[in-house]
């Protein structure tokens, strides 16, 4: 295993780059730099009674390695302990550092390393959430060795963390002989081309994983790569894949790989620069592909002759696609009427978004006539016909494939299922 980088090259609350790491082959026991003593309380009169074994532990370890116990943390592992004093399994450890609820006082890599001592064994948590802390690639590291020594582990979430492609590389190398590890989120960490390559390539191996997020990690059309690991990987269920900069050439490349291809059921490629003729392409993978449920064009450009290319397939080919979402396309009437027309004789496609478009009169009735009619339900689509003077218009209904993608709402429902639709027709892991 590659030694962390090293935490005296930055602030590890602030931004900057890590220097690179040591070349020595053995890992330290701890992060280099460890803070004085008088980080941590002096005695555990300051600190609230202790009632679990996880807060033990963390109290226990923090005082051993002179750490500032977290406020945020200690309560959040009090929790835990009480679920799992009531005999429950299969939990989930939500840390967000972007909690409303309550203070949160965000984990940086060398909080982490405490955690993953303390989980490492521990055999009730199968479900870790870190998001938006500040973990950096030294809680990457950590997070590395935690997938190795702990096998119960189906759920990480370690979204927008700060993590670069020096930690995109040891967790996709820690994937390896990973063989647990079902639903992977690295949304919003800037792991580059460098480490999207190593992640192609861990795919081509690891036979566990079903759902993978690299939305937002400034890929630049690494669908060659991803392209070749859809070939070979057998096990992957879902593929987020937003926000790549994607072309027409790197959608042609992952259809080449959907014809042969026959797990993948549910994949993003939504805010690319997708057009007209990638949906060619599209169009004719899904005359054969019969595994592909979910797909997200959404924030792409594929207008009228795109969308008719589509519903062309969807009409007369295809019974195995369930929900479409073309948000923000620039299709105008005559292409979201078309896609309408496929819905009636396509008995399977339940779900179409098609907000953000270029309605006219002829959209807006035929939607409302799908809707009335009870073969679109209003729970499956992100419009709602209303009628003034005697015209049919459509307005926005907050219904979609992922709306919960970056944010979890503070009430109600943590995944409605109108709002995370595509997580509900291709269920992975928690849906958090």
């Amino acid at each position: 295993m590659t030694t962390p980088p090293s935490l005296g090259a930055r602030d590890m609350r602030g931004g900057g780059k890590v220097a690179a790491r040591a070349k020595s082959p053995s890992p330290p026991p701890a992060p280099t730099t460890i803070p004085t003593t008088s980080w941590a309380p002096a005695d555990r009169s300051e600190v609230p009674e202790i009632i679990g074994s996880l807060q033990e532990d963390y109290y226990n370890l923090c005082m051993e390695k002179s750490r500032k116990i977290n406020s945020f943390v200690w309560h959040l592992l009090q929790e835990v302990d009480e679920e799992i004093e009531k005999g429950l399994e299969g939990i989930i450890l939500n840390i967000p550092g972007n909690s409303r609820l309550m203070p949160a006082e965000r984990i940086t890599g060398e909080d982490f390393w405490i955690l993953s001592r303390i989980l490492k064994k521990n055999p009730h948590i199968n479900g870790l959430d870190v998001r938006y802390n500040l973990m950096s690639d030294v809680g990457a590291y950590y997070a590395a060795r935690l997938l190795q020594k702990q096998h119960k582990l189906i759920y990480l979430n370690l979204m927008f963390n700060d993590i670069g492609p020096e930690g995109g590389e040891l967790i996709a190398k820690a994937l390896h002989k990973n063989t647990t590890l079902k639903y992977l989120r690295m949304t919003g960490n800037k792991i580059e081309n460098k480490g999207g390559m190593f992640f192609a390539a861990m795919l081509q191996i690891n036979s566990s994983l079903e759902k993978l997020d690299l939305g937002d990690c400034d890929l630049e059309e690494p669908t060659v790569h991803l392209g070749h690991m859809l070939k070979e990987n057998h096990c992957l269920v879902a593929l987020h894949m937003c926000k790549h900069n994607m072309k027409n050439c790197g959608i042609k490349q992952l259809c080449d790989a959907l014809y042969l291809n026959r797990s993948l059921r549910y994949l993003d490629v939504s805010c690319n620069k997708i057009t007209r003729d990638g949906m060619v392409c599209l169009a004719d993978v899904l005359k054969s592909n019969t595994t592909l449920e979910v797909i997200d064009l959404s924030f792409n450009r594929i207008e009228d002759v795109g969308a008719k290319y589509l519903s062309e397939t969807l009409a007369s080919h295809n019974r195995s696609l369930k929900a479409l979402s073309v948000v923000n396309n620039n299709i105008k009437g005559e292409g979201l009427v078309a896609l309408s027309q496929s819905m009636k004789t396509n008995p399977i496609l339940s779900n179409v978004y098609i907000w953000g478009n270029k309605f006219d009169e002829a959209t807006c009735v035929a939607y409302s006539d799908l809707i009335q009619t009870g073969r679109l339900k209003p729970d499956n689509t992100d419009v709602e016909p209303f009628v003034v003077d005697g015209h049919v218009y459509l307005a926005e209904v907050s219904n979609g494939l992922k709306k919960h993608y970056y944010w979890r709402p503070t009430y109600g429902e943590v995944c409605s299922q109108s709002s995370n639709a595509g997580s509900i027709l291709v269920p992975v892991g928690p849906d958090l």
